[in-house]
């Protein structure tokens, strides 16, 4: 089992990056990425914050965490040149805010996070099929989120991409201990989203390949 979205206090979130892995370690997780709120105002000390830590993170430990950031609410010209920032560091897995009907997301920011250099497009809300097309082309993961309110268009989601081939992701997007779930519970974020076990496991099939990618396994 696997999440590649988890905010600590680096951003918005209120535990320590090793807090976190331990927290994931004790449910049984078997990778996770973590991913803090990044825009030009803090992107240069939270990337190097977060290289530090997965440098250090213990080798032989039962998780891999990888080293990530969430591109937030930018401004359009700015997704590209953020990301590439971020990928020239070392930054293994990039996200982008996608337009959740949860919170006031700029129009067009799924299509341009899309047309950046970014791995997963987090709570895409009710993204249209272009958005969708493209995501397929550019091997880029739409998210299927546990957390309240960006979750509510997760049978949109899982719709659109089962249909049109783009690949899905299932992750917490935590931000509190009590956002950190099962991976049972996380598996029922898919299934409350339409998706069928063997989908579900398909998923994370892809998923864990795409880790090794990234790890250079």
């Amino acid at each position: 089992m696997y999440d590649l979205h988890t905010h600590s206090l680096l951003s918005d979130g209120v535990l320590l990056p090793s807090e976190i892995a331990r927290r994931y370690e004790d449910k049984g997780y078997k990778a996770i990425a973590i991913t803090d709120h990044v825009d030009y105002a803090n992107i240069e000390s939270t990337v190097k914050a977060i290289l530090e830590f997965t440098k250090h993170w213990p080798k032989d430990s039962s998780l891999r965490v990888l080293s990530g950031i969430e591109l937030t609410h930018l401004p359009l010209a700015q997704f590209k040149p953020l990301a590439k920032y971020a990928r020239e560091q070392g930054i293994k897995i990039i996200v982008a805010h996608g337009e959740t009907l949860a919170e006031p997301v700029i129009k067009g920011t799924n299509r341009v996070a899309l047309e950046a250099d970014i791995d997963i497009l987090a709570h895409p809300g009710l993204i249209s099929d272009e958005e969708v097309k493209l995501a397929k082309k550019k091997d880029i993961f739409l998210e299927l989120t546990s957390r309240r309110g960006h979750a509510d268009t997760n049978p949109h989601v899982a719709e659109r991409a089962l249909k049109l081939g783009a690949r899905l992701i299932l992750d917490n997007d935590s931000h509190l201990p009590e956002d950190i779930i099962s991976p049972a519970e996380l598996i029922k974020v898919g299934e409350r989203a339409g998706l069928e076990e063997k989908e579900i496991g398909r998923i994370y099939q892809d998923v864990g390949r795409f880790i090794k990618h990234k790890e250079g396994k």
